[in-house]
């Protein structure tokens, strides 16, 4: 075969791809599940657990929204917080908020043991907390990161949408706040990729694990399905634990989802591109179950995004066909979840080439053993 067909049918595979994702977007758009902002669930025990290392910056703006949504809560309420092993003040804003506000229970937590990881083994102190051994686990718990900034009524509709779903595990995806240009190519493929992706009302029903999409900066989760499920103790060495979590759920029969969060709650992640690069050097390796696993992922969407684009400046009609199908997707992506549309979603294949970057870059770093987060090592299989 010749060097141009083989690149013709390359951009043609390319095209059809992005096609069929740019048809799951739209269909996920229409069914993906999203808090009623005026729903109000049964009054049961609420636990907001709020793992903190190093969040002096933050701490304050998320804590007094939390107590905002407590106000809401028709049932009792706990608002537990850990600090884990801060080093920049995070205690004492946190002694201040304490002193304060009763509602707020602080704990200091301990260095993670052997074979697990910083954020599981903070999580794992938290839930321990809320449902002591012994005693029967009832209500919800409500996973929150020191970046998100809920609003008043996102305890209520959320729990609402988990209870009334019948379902075990909700994640409302909250909205992406993104400023810089490192930010606004890299921070909108976190909600692209599950809507491009993953079937959703599929998801939902399945037992299989391959069919999970969650994230841990807001998720709520059933107590007793959360105990039973093992919680914490069964994703102690997962860099993803959020989606490892939900995984940890379906197996134990129980069902959960992702959910378009943005009216609900907001997240700055990272802050230009230093934070966006040692962010996603963590993590990124392990993405989609290994290694290999992100390398193929990531080639799939250079096929389907990338070349395609690359056709198209050259006078390609189907590359810019696939082109156009990956900026549709985008859009669609971006209108459902709040995000920006113009003009970002134009340099989609600009955003999937910087993802290649990061992911080959967060390979490297895992295979080197230069994995640090928050200025911790984070030790993994080699």
């Amino acid at each position: 075969m010749r060097a141009t067909d083989l690149w013709h049918r390359t951009v043609t595979v390319g095209t059809g791809l992005s096609l069929a994702s740019l048809a799951l977007t739209v269909d996920n758009a229409i069914r993906v599940r999203r808090p009623g902002l005026t729903d109000i669930p049964p009054a049961e025990p609420l636990s907001v657990l709020i793992p903190m290392r190093n969040e002096v910056t933050r701490a304050d703006r998320c804590l007094t929204a939390v107590l905002d949504a407590i106000d809401r809560w028709p049932g009792p309420a706990r608002v537990l917080v850990l600090d884990d092993g801060s080093a920049d003040g995070t205690d004492a804003v946190l002694a201040r908020l304490a002193a304060h506000d009763d509602r707020i229970e602080v704990f200091e937590g301990s260095p993670p043991p052997p074979g697990w990881l910083g954020k599981t083994w903070a999580c794992r102190q938290l839930a321990d907390n809320a449902l002591p051994d012994g005693t029967v686990p009832d209500g919800v718990l409500a996973f929150v990161d020191a970046d998100v900034v809920v609003e008043p009524h996102a305890f209520t509709s959320s729990v609402a949408l988990l209870r009334d779903s019948g379902l075990d595990l909700v994640s409302p995806y909250p909205r992406q706040v993104a400023t810089s240009a490192a930010e606004r190519l890299v921070q909108p493929l976190l909600q692209w990729s599950w809507m491009s992706t993953l079937p959703l009302g599929l998801a939902e029903r399945s037992p299989r694990e391959s069919l999970a999409a969650a994230n841990g900066q807001f998720l709520m989760v059933d107590a007793v399905t959360y105990r039973r499920a093992g919680g914490h103790e069964v994703v102690r060495d997962v860099v993803l634990e959020d989606i490892a979590l939900l995984r940890a759920i379906k197996a134990a029969g129980g069902r959960g989802v992702v959910a378009d969060g943005s009216t609900v709650a907001i997240c700055h992640m990272y802050d230009g591109w230093h934070e966006v690069r040692a962010g996603y050097r963590k993590s990124l390796w392990s993405a989609f179950g290994s290694p290999a696993g992100t390398s193929a992922v990531t080639a799939a969407l250079c096929l389907m995004y990338v070349i395609p684009a690359l056709a198209a400046l050259t006078g390609s009609r189907t590359g810019l066909v696939g082109y156009l199908a990956g900026v549709a997707s985008r859009l669609v992506a971006a209108r459902c979840t709040g995000g920006r549309t113009f003009p970002d979603a134009f340099g989609h294949p600009a955003s999937i080439a910087l993802f290649a970057f990061l992911a080959a870059d967060s390979t490297i770093a895992r295979r080197r053993g230069e994995l640090r987060w928050k200025g911790r090592t984070i030790e993994v299989d080699r």
